[in-house]
């Protein structure tokens, strides 16, 4: 358990902040979930990471120091003293899980460091103090009505996209969503569905669980060749029209457009997967397709790149052909997003604190990647940087000579960082959004180094 979660358990407990942290931090080091000589986060850091005072933190490092409990040295840090307990675990243990590497760039998680905390326990305190007894009850299988409005309203403002809250059904993420979608196409007989190549894995075992024939459509610098749909003989296909996973394009005019024509021409229904659109640094981002042929497409939003993915917590937009299928699927499903959750999510998206979120975050990463852009300019320049300016990643293109893709993420592991391989390419996915704030700049420092030195010309 990390200082942060027994932090959390304790100041439920124990009332006064440092009181808490104090606690939490004796339990830890008394039953050895902190052992000796494991290193505890600077006061900054750890102030951070709780949202509280710095001084806190420092007095409680004090504190502790003064009991034994911890060791510190000028330009070494703080770490757990060695109080020589012999802990005998009074339940057996879980297997140790492999160390985590000090800096994973993970494609696509978020900062969680930065998850409105206070924001997000006010939104609930307010949600429940309103909240009638029913709202905590099963509900419609759509969701709460109150979020449907909020969350079309949203749609409507950020997105472009046309939205009425009686065909808004929330889910559990994208994933979730997409297989909703897959399985209703299958009552309505539809066989075949193409998908990105490449896409994110996870999609593509969504929508073959769904029991379609999955046709591989081509993406190259100008997004998904849409223009090829009416050769695959598919009854829908998932795009990515705005940041497209893995290559980071955009669908280009000409290519939403053939996207259109063919749902049109066809039948077909486009699952648009708007994943991480409103993290767009260089523009505004490109509106939503589904305001183009809402009666085609199948519109599907997530707050796991904005907030945080253990939400799981996301969103369809459906044409109403689909509606009735999906919703008879969700009848039978025990698959649904907590009441307290819609609660919460509720309030902060009426109070506008979502959308201020939003935008701290896009400030946040715009900066990351702005600096690592120009660090690989600066140090790697035979590193090419690829996509558009969005989202939590950035798609580094390697060059011929030197070590794969493979073999770097082999001697990134090496050094404790974790790179991501691209099927079918010789490159490497950065997650930049995915470090926490205090350790962005050293992470990204330590990526540099590695290719500096792998890749130097």
């Amino acid at each position: 358990m990390s200082v942060q979660d027994s932090w959390t358990t304790s100041v439920a407990q124990h009332g006064p902040r440092r009181d808490a942290l104090e606690t939490a931090l004796r339990s830890a080091i008394r039953d050895g979930r902190l052992a000796p000589g494991s290193r505890l986060p600077s006061t900054r850091a750890l102030a951070l990471d709780l949202g509280i005072a710095r001084g806190t933190v420092v007095e409680a490092y004090a504190q502790l120091r003064a009991e034994g409990y911890l060791g510190a040295r000028r330009g070494a840090g703080t770490w757990v003293a060695d109080l020589g307990l012999s802990i005998a675990p009074s339940v057996p243990r879980a297997r140790p899980a492999a160390p985590s590497p000090r800096f994973d760039f993970h494609p696509g998680q978020p900062d969680l460091s930065a998850f409105p905390r206070a924001a997000w326990a006010a939104a609930l305190r307010r949600g429940l103090r309103a909240a009638a007894d029913s709202t905590l009850g099963y509900g419609d299988p759509r969701g709460r009505p109150e979020l449907r409005e909020e969350l079309a309203l949203y749609l409507t403002r950020a997105r472009g996209a046309v939205a009425d809250p009686e065909r808004v059904v929330l889910c559990c993420g994208f994933r979730h969503g997409l297989s909703l979608v897959g399985r209703a196409l299958r009552t309505e007989r539809a066989t075949r569905m193409a998908i990105e190549e490449p896409c994110a894995p996870p999609h593509r075992a969504a929508a073959a669980a769904s029991g379609l024939r999955l046709v591989p459509l081509a993406v190259d610098e100008r997004g998904a060749r849409t223009d090829l749909l009416g050769e695959l003989r598919a009854d829908a296909v998932v795009l990515g029209p705005a940041h497209q996973y893995p290559l980071g394009v955009v669908l280009q005019p000409d290519r939403r457009a053939a996207a259109v024509e063919w749902a049109r021409a066809t039948g077909g229904v486009i699952v648009e997967d708007d994943y991480d659109a409103e993290l767009r640094y260089d523009r505004q981002p490109v509106g939503a397709l589904q305001a183009l042929a809402p009666e085609h497409v199948a519109y599907g939003g997530t707050a796991s790149k904005t907030l945080v993915p253990g939400l799981r917590l996301g969103w369809l937009l459906l044409p109403p052909r689909l509606l009735e299928p999906v919703l008879a699927l969700r009848e039978v499903e025990d698959v649904h997003v907590p009441a307290t959750d819609q609660i919460a999510f509720t309030e902060l998206l009426r109070s506008g604190a979502y959308e201020r979120h939003v935008r701290r975050m896009r400030t946040r990463y715009r900066a990351r990647r702005v600096r690592l852009v120009r660090m690989l300019a600066e140090r790697v320049p035979a590193v090419t940087p690829e996509g558009a300016a969005a989202g939590l990643r950035v798609l580094l293109d390697l060059p011929g000579s030197g070590p794969t893709a493979r073999e770097l993420c082999e001697l990134a592991s090496e050094r404790s960082l974790a790179l991501y391989e691209v099927a079918g390419r010789n490159a490497v996915l950065v997650g930049y959004g995915a470090l926490p704030e205090y350790d962005a700049e050293a992470g990204l420092r330590a990526l540099t180094d590695l290719l500096a030195t792998v890749y130097a010309s």
